[in-house]
């Protein structure tokens, strides 16, 4: 009973509690030379509850890292200086420098990094710049990666700012194409690209590799209508059906793809396909929810799988089982009927 309660002590004073900005930041000074683990939680969330038993674990596994949970809503001055904006996050220092944030309750990522961290320990000044090298080179990249990009606060499906939400809604409203990089993923990326692109803020808007702004100016571009010629539209939903039926000569839409169908019929006609030797693309349905809704309409046909032949519909399972047994399928698939 007595190494029991001597255990559980010890795992308690593993894991420092912060109450004050004044005593996180005496325990970055004292701590600067080890790996600062902070927790920012809150009580309230059964999520936090849970990662900070994960952060005693690994409190017990890693002796010299410092681990310390900070309550975010008990200590705004702190939460505020590092962006905060949502529970369970962590940010790990070193030197008494951010080097790294995770947010979310992912326990097998914060032992990844935590490993990552001990291992890496300190680079010297010639491999530091190495790698402030690559990291432009990346910066490059990723900023040219579509001709639109955007560097938000989680994706378009779920914003995690109100800055990074009302972004998304301008962009969609003037139907604008884009692709998007959520910056809470790579905090290097998050950190690095403030520098860049020499703007201190998100979201952060890129046309072919060129910056254009954050919200305000974005906003000031609506206003003097000069947005829609800047961005690139994305195609009316019509146009992108005749594009995506006219992709292949045999094209067939369904849920799952050619290595794995994801229902019984989308696996019965990818079997029929395949027998027929005939070569033919394939379209996951499940992967966007707006081709899914607006083929239905598009081809008058309410149901999956879909099968076109040079961007005509040929029909769903049923039909192809019949035009099989008739003996007509290979004909229609090659184009000569």
């Amino acid at each position: 009973m007595a190494a029991g309660a001597a255990e559980a002590a010890e795992v308690a004073v593993a894991v420092v509690e912060v109450g004050s900005t004044r005593q996180f930041e005496e325990l970055l000074r004292l701590k600067a030379k080890s790996l600062l683990v902070v927790h920012f939680w809150a009580p309230w969330a059964p999520q936090c509850v849970q990662m900070n038993d994960v952060m005693a674990e690994l409190a017990k596994e890693h002796p010299h890292v410092s681990f310390v949970k900070l309550e975010a809503e008990a200590v705004p001055e702190v939460s505020e200086k590092y962006e905060i904006s949502s529970v369970p996050t962590f940010l790990f220092f070193k030197n008494s420098q951010r080097v790294d944030r995770l947010d979310g309750a992912h326990a097998p990522e914060l032992t990844k990094k935590v490993q990552r961290h001990v291992s890496s320990g300190s680079f010297p000044p010639s491999a530091t710049e190495h790698i402030k090298e690559d990291l432009n080179v990346r910066l490059k990249k990723l900023t040219h990666a579509a001709p639109c990009m955007l560097f938000m606060k989680g994706t378009p499906q779920e914003p995690r700012c109100g800055f990074s939400k009302q972004m998304v809604e301008i962009l969609h409203k003037h139907n604008i194409q884009f692709s998007s990089f959520d910056i809470f993923s790579d905090e290097e990326v998050r950190q690095g690209l403030k520098t860049y692109s020499n703007w201190p803020t998100y979201p952060q808007l890129y046309v072919s590799g060129e910056l254009i702004g954050g919200l305000d100016i974005i906003k000031e571009l609506e206003a003097s209508e000069e947005l829609d010629t800047i961005c690139p539209k994305a195609p009316k939903l019509e146009e992108r059906l005749k594009v995506l039926t006219n992709k292949a000569s045999v094209m067939l839409f369904m849920k799952g793809n050619k290595q794995e169908a994801k229902c019984g019929f989308s696996k019965q006609i990818l079997e029929i396909l395949n027998n027929t030797g005939v070569d033919y693309e394939t379209f996951d349905i499940l992967e966007d929810e707006e081709v899914r809704q607006g083929l239905k309409t598009f081809s008058n046909w309410p149901t999956y799988p879909q099968l076109y032949v040079r961007g005509e519909l040929v029909g769903g399972l049923d039909i192809v089982k019949e035009l099989k047994d008739n003996g007509e399928l290979l004909p229609i698939l090659k184009g000569e009927n």
